[in-house]
């Protein structure tokens, strides 16, 4: 059986081969200006899931420069969380007494993108969505103590594609247990009786429910009074498809059983099977088809191989960060071309083990 493998768009790699520089923030003409105020109020002291704030911002700015979003949009993903919010008690802009401020740096329609996303109930705003409660323009009512607020078919498009950037940059298990039913949490669960959960960063397993999620919300995307509205990111078929949540537990739990090597460890036929049925369930991200090109390199199956890593490379060029936070998004870009480049050049993927050590991309 043919596997879901997907042709790499160049122009797509283009685009992430120019965010692979660490250096690319500081040469983007709307968010270079405002990247010294921001750093300035110590971002990259702060923690955030799986790195630094400063990390966090970074990368959800990244996958939106990737999917190709406006400048407001992208200002929101520097700065969404500035104001503080519900899930994070960082403030590191005064809403009440620096919007003006803000207003100066990145403009009033970007700021008031940036208000509104820090204050309006984003878990409020994901369950509406999940629960396709969207007025027939796209338009959406959230509930608070200080009355409805209506969000224009225009902001519902903007939060649900933050949304998703915001949630692939940051979720992994850590996630999955500590906002265990995310969006209806159970405010009742004790630290100190659920501790194991607690402790940071745990295993560090892909997530095995979120993306799922993600999926969902990019489907909303195709809601007739959004889709015209923004580019739709290039992830699960430019949001045309869904992701079922029985899919993507089974995928996680397979990939995770080959990299824990829970399978046997002499032949690679069982972690290949196990990789491929992966890939099966969840033909969505890179990490699973990426380990999988290794091993058909591995067994001389170079044009397999080939098919994978370029697989893989389309989907890290997708969506900009990584889904197995073990590391960073650009060492996983590195080593699926080190993988595509054995597959395609004679000589180029070592037999002996140690060799392994010394392999480097070929420019």
């Amino acid at each position: 059986m043919s596997l879901p493998f997907h042709p790499l768009d160049t122009g797509l790699f283009a685009r992430a081969q120019w965010l692979l520089d660490q250096e690319w923030l500081a040469r983007d003409p709307d968010l270079a200006p405002v990247l010294p105020t921001v750093l300035a109020r110590n971002v990259g002291q702060d923690w955030h899931k799986a790195g630094t704030f400063r990390h966090h911002l970074v990368g959800v700015a990244r996958s939106l420069s990737l999917w190709q979003q406006p400048r407001d949009v992208r200002l929101l993903g520097l700065l969404h969380s500035v104001y503080g919010n519900a899930f994070v008690d960082l403030v590191k802009f005064d809403p009440a007494r620096e919007r003006a401020q803000m207003r100066e740096l990145v403009g009033e329609s970007a700021e008031h993108l940036v208000y509104l996303f820090c204050t309006r109930s984003r878990t409020q705003f994901v369950q509406r969505v999940l629960a396709q409660t969207l007025q027939a323009d796209g338009s959406l009512v959230l509930e608070q103590d200080d009355g409805r607020h209506l969000l224009t078919p225009y902001e519902v498009a903007v939060f649900i594609i933050v949304t998703m950037a915001d949630a692939i940059e940051q979720w992994f298990s850590w996630q999955d247990d500590v906002y265990s039913g995310f969006p209806r949490l159970e405010p009742q669960r004790q630290q100190a009786v659920h501790w194991a959960a607690a402790l940071w960063p745990g295993p560090m397993r892909p997530t095995g429910r979120m993306l799922q999620q993600i999926s969902a919300l990019a489907q909303a995307l195709q809601h007739p009074g959004l889709k015209q509205l923004l580019p739709l990111p290039p992830v699960f078929a430019h949001c045309s498809q869904r992701l079922s949540a029985s899919d993507e537990a089974a995928a996680t739990a397979l990939y995770w059983s080959v990299i824990a090597q829970e399978h046997p460890l002499l032949d690679p036929d069982v972690a290949t099977n196990m990789l491929e049925s992966a890939v099966r369930h969840n033909p969505w991200v890179g990490e699973p088809q990426m380990v999988l090109a290794q091993l058909y390199l591995s067994a001389g199956r170079k044009d397999e191989a080939k098919l994978a890593a370029a697989s893989a490379l389309q989907l890290f060029s997708a969506w900009g960060n990584s889904w197995d936070k073990r590391v960073q998004w650009d060492a996983w870009v590195a080593w699926t071309r080190i993988l595509l480049q054995g597959a395609t050049v004679d000589g180029a993927w070592p037999e002996r083990l140690d060799k392994l050590n010394n392999v480097a991309l070929r420019h």
